[in-house]
């Protein structure tokens, strides 16, 4: 499975780490996953996403039939 959130589309990023001697090596920055169970009252059932911290956030802001909209998911 990839680590891509699927409501913000957020992936890893790359960058480089820096050691004393300032000597650079390439890592990836992951993004902060959760897989969570959410009810959607529309459909009256529970998915499950796999979504970052900051798309639980803007579900618990939203709701999650908003967020699903936004996201380009048919919610009806």
């Amino acid at each position: 499975m990839s680590k891509i959130c699927q409501l913000t589309g957020k992936k890893a990023g790359s960058g480089n780490n820096v050691s004393h001697s300032k000597r650079r090596t390439k890592r990836l920055f992951n993004v902060n996953l959760q897989v969570k169970k959410f009810y959607v009252p529309e459909l009256d059932d529970f998915v499950y996403l796999k979504v970052s911290a900051a798309a639980v956030r803007t579900i618990n802001k939203k709701g999650i039939s908003a967020a699903l909209k936004d996201a380009g998911y048919v919610v009806e």
